[in-house]
């Protein structure tokens, strides 16, 4: 195959990227900026705000694009909204991209479109299109909007993927943007203070080559036919609070915790279980990685990568 993957130079980006190459397949990434992990991902430096009219800087033919160019920190974008508008405009301009080259689209969505825990649904149907949490939500709800009618307008078949909470490999580009895993790993090795936004949240962690794999199931799915036009939770499908993080890491570091607590920020969701029986069904994934062994699994690659001293 012959994959278009926008934002390759971010945490899914490149190990999608790596992984599909490493499986014979060819691909071609886009990002604004270079991929600070390796040289190895074959990358075009390009701004998507500017493909306008589905002007894009690559050539041939692509059997799937996997859209994950995004603005993807809530709070950033509570602070920062103009951003959530530039995520939708990219979206748009990769989207009309596969329109003209007839080329599958993966959106990379997330769990925000379901919202807070004073209506939580996680059935991939049942996503409120009316209320949104923050601005961030309202673009990944936008997002699919345009995805749903290019398929009604223009039957462009597409995947859409609901992420949540993805670590792992490559997240600790600290420059870019600020993840709450490598972050705590970081401070606590140090000894520094850290403060948890919302004691008891309670998210779904999705170990990163859980979500490549069901990303590769999607995609083969797709260009195949056997699957299109679909929503799909993409998860672990089991909840831990943000306490269970720390103490998590405080064991696989084997140091104190010196934490304050916050209420959660503006924007955050504060409970999300995904139910990944959909997943399950269609593509046959089977998440391999709970949060017990991944956090470890996160520690030794930052050490292994020398992101994290000590």
């Amino acid at each position: 195959m012959r994959v278009l993957i926008t934002g390759s130079s971010g945490e899914i980006g490149t190990n999608l990227g790596l992984t599909l190459m490493q499986r014979g397949h060819e691909v071609v990434g886009i990002d604004r900026r270079k991929n600070t992990w390796t040289d190895k991902l074959p990358t075009v430096q390009f701004d998507l705000l500017q493909g306008k009219k589905g002007r894009l800087p690559v050539e041939g033919k692509f059997d799937a694009c996997v859209h994950l160019a995004a603005y993807a920190k809530v709070f950033e974008l509570v602070v920062h909204p103009d951003r959530a508008l530039e995520n939708v405009e990219v979206v748009f301009n990769t989207l009309d991209w596969c329109r003209q080259t007839k080329t599958p689209i993966i959106f990379g969505s997330s769990r925000e479109v379901y919202g807070d825990i004073h209506r939580h649904i996680t059935d991939e149907g049942q996503a409120d299109f009316v209320v949104a949490e923050s601005p961030y939500s309202a673009s990944k709800i936008a997002g699919e909007a345009f995805v749903y009618s290019y398929f009604q307008c223009y039957d462009l078949p597409h995947l859409v993927f609901r992420f949540s909470n993805v670590y792992g490999r490559y997240d600790s580009d600290a420059e870019r943007m600020e993840r709450v895993i490598p972050l705590f790993i970081q401070r606590i090795l140090k000894g520094e203070p850290i403060v948890v936004f919302g004691k008891d949240k309670t998210l779904d962690f999705t170990y990163v080559d859980d979500c490549v794999d069901g990303i590769i199931r999607g995609i083969e799915a797709v260009v195949s036919g056997r699957i299109t036009n679909e929503t799909i939770n993409l998860a672990y499908g089991q909840g831990s609070t943000l306490m269970d993080l720390v103490n998590l890491i405080s064991l696989a570091l084997r140091k104190e915790v010196n934490a304050t607590y916050e209420p959660a920020r503006a924007g955050e969701v504060t409970r999300y279980v995904a139910d990944i029986s959909k997943a399950r069904q269609l593509l046959g994934y089977s998440p391999q990685t709970p949060l017990t062994a991944g956090v470890p699994k996160a520690i030794a690659w930052q050490r292994e990568f020398g992101v994290l001293k000590g």
